[in-house]
């Protein structure tokens, strides 16, 4: 946005407007540790290493005898590796979720540190049981994974299995854990503290203000071409000023995974990610081709909202702006109110779990600076229960943020009888019960808003954060691929040529509807998700199309859909994603599967175009 006079800093003695409703809302991790200073971080971290020596020198030799162990001595083993590895875990979580809330607190960084280097000393005693399972011949290993006696940690041992051909020799894998410190883990760590602390300028009509990237990121919501404008500039000046240490990062991040890959033996930097969720790349391939078809259905909505809006172009900055400048705000208490009656409208049970995240305070919502950017839920410890962190500003589509963070929220408590070992589900379908919550919550939201123009704009919402999740995860897949392969055949990459690969992965989905501006090239940098779990975002669009699928599953089914999906969620990570979507009668290997859920996404696009012409 241009002015006539010269901006002006915002100054420390203007008036501060509150940034959210939430303002104050902030998680109370007592039921993990009673604060940084607290002694009982240093004994569970002491305990864990005396257990872990015990744990070595008792069962070192039970899996490298040739004949192998007998099945109670290894029921024994498994049961003592969860109990222990959730003590040496439980610091490094708290630190953390202590660290995401404030991340320029030195302390907090230097309990994360500190926890982590324990954490990694602890797991230098237990390195050799994975390798002495998977060294078992198959005749040994299948009748102990069968036995009744192990029923319990069946697909446990199934899944490491898988990861035979890629392990190294022991004194190769703790050189490895060890390096992780300082390596892979230090980049991301820093990674998440420069993007938490960067501060956009945004040029207002009260001047400039410093924003966080997140305040910055939700001005592109707003009905004010001016405000989407100079929230894109500002966004784009702060990520430029960065850009050569994020760039750095982000070439070392795939320079690390590239080593990874090739002292590993995998095929391709893909594979990894594949086997870690469980999934064929076939049936990847399969999910994002069949995606990548229906552009045309995401450039036929833009048109729609372009023409609805009254702009002769629609730029990347406007995608996100409500097509009516009136919808109305939603306070945190009335979120909050609007997604608990959500879940206990769907299940009775559910909705008391949800419960205990708002009165229990597992809950961090307040958007204050320092604070990580984004939206996640920890599942922490079986011992404890989940924890989740966003940044609420009042927005309609952050309840459906706080809806699907709950979502997971929900899976990770249910999951916890399956035990540590297991109760974590492999990406591909950690997004099943949070896509889920959301859509029960949008159809709440539709059932509270009947006017057709205030209908409209939250299904157009809904249709946006759809293509969000599904098409615009497979395009930053696609980013992903394309820059692991230009880093591995061309070395180093300039910004710029990121930039160029960025634009270019952004093209197909956004043909000739949407203007990419000069600005968002630049805007692959604030991903963390690149940085974190390379690969990761695939597992977004998996989530989406199923959970589509899920929902017409239960509108057809009714009540005797709500228990088998309980069960599904109770079993976290206990079976296959394939195994587990069977009970519900789901074939993902079925190339046609995924169709079914880009259907229904056409058919909003359609039902929002019907209502455009009504109105």
């Amino acid at each position: 946005m241009t002015t006539t006079t010269a901006p002006t800093e915002k100054k420390s003695s203007d008036p501060v407007l509150p940034l959210s409703s939430a303002q104050g809302i902030a998680w109370d991790l007592g039921d993990l540790y009673q604060g940084l200073a607290d002694p009982k971080i240093e004994e569970d971290l002491a305990q864990a290493k005396q257990r872990a020596e015990r744990f070595e020198q008792t069962y070192r030799g039970l899996l490298q005898a040739p004949e192998g162990p007998a099945p109670e001595p290894l029921q024994q083993a498994l049961t003592e590796l969860e109990a222990l590895s959730e003590q040496m875990d439980k610091p490094l979580i708290f630190a953390m979720l202590m660290h995401s809330a404030q991340t320029n607190d030195p302390s907090r960084g230097a309990l994360l540190a500190k926890t982590r280097e324990a954490r990694t000393a602890i797991n230098q005693h237990l390195i050799f049981f994975d390798l002495a399972w998977v060294a078992l011949p198959d005749a040994v290993a299948q009748p102990l994974i069968e036995h009744p006696l192990l029923a319990r940690f069946r697909h446990y041992l199934e899944q490491k299995r898988l990861w035979k051909p890629h392990y190294l020799s022991e004194p190769e894998e703790k050189i490895l854990e060890e390096k992780q410190v300082t390596g892979r883990a230090a980049f991301v760590r820093l990674f998440d503290e420069t993007t938490a602390l960067m501060t956009c300028p945004f040029e207002g009509k009260n001047g400039v203000e410093k924003l966080t990237i997140q305040q910055t990121l939700a001005k592109l919501y707003d009905p004010d071409a001016a405000v989407r404008q100079a929230a894109s500039n500002a966004l784009t000046a702060s990520l430029k000023e960065q850009s050569r240490l994020l760039t750095f990062l982000f070439n070392t991040v795939i320079l690390d995974h590239q080593v990874d890959v090739r002292l590993r033996r995998f095929a391709n930097p893909m594979e990894p990610r594949h086997l870690a969720n469980e999934i064929s790349a076939a049936t990847v391939h399969a999910l994002m081709t069949s995606i990548e078809a229906y552009h045309g259905t995401v450039q036929r909505y833009y048109r729609m909202k372009a023409k609805l809006m009254g702009l002769p172009v629609l730029h990347d900055h406007d995608r996100y702006a409500p097509v009516f400048a009136d919808l109305p705000r939603c306070p945190w208490d009335e979120a909050a109110a609007l997604v608990r009656e959500s879940y206990r409208q769907f299940s009775p049970q559910a909705g008391q779990i949800i419960d205990q995240f708002f009165e229990r305070r597992w809950i961090d919502a307040d958007p204050r600076p320092g604070k990580r950017g984004g939206a996640f839920s920890s599942s922490a410890v079986p011992s404890a229960h989940p924890y989740i962190l966003m940044n609420y500003t009042d927005k309609l589509r952050d309840v459906m943020t706080l809806a699907h963070e709950l979502g997971h929220g929900l899976h990770q408590y249910l999951s916890r009888d399956v035990g540590y070992l297991q109760c974590d589900t492999p990406l591909t379908t950690a997004e099943t019960a949070s896509v889920f919550g959301e859509m029960l919550t949008f159809e709440r939201l539709l059932d509270r808003y009947p006017e057709p123009r205030i209908r409209l704009g939250l299904l157009c919402g809904k249709i946006e954060d759809s293509f969000a999740t599904a098409f615009r995860q497979v395009v930053m897949t696609r980013f992903e691929e394309a820059a692991h392969q230009a880093r591995q055949e061309k070395g180093e990459l300039a910004t710029e040529q990121l930039n160029d690969l960025w634009i270019q992965a952004n093209l197909p989905m956004h043909g000739q509807a949407v203007t990419l501006t000069p600005n968002y090239a630049w805007w692959w940098l604030y991903v963390g998700h690149f940085i974190h779990v390379p690969f990761y975002c695939y597992a977004y669009s998996f989530g989406e199309l199923l959970v589509l699928a899920l929902v017409q599953k239960y509108k057809q089914e009714g009540t005797a859909f709500v228990e088998q999906y309980l069960d599904l969620l109770r079993r976290g990570g206990s079976e296959s994603p394939p195994q587990l979507l069977r009970r519900l009668g789901v074939d993902i290997n079925d190339p046609g599967f995924w169709k079914l859920g880009l259907r229904l996404l056409d058919d909003m696009v359609t039902q929002a175009e019907q209502l455009a012409a009504q109105i």
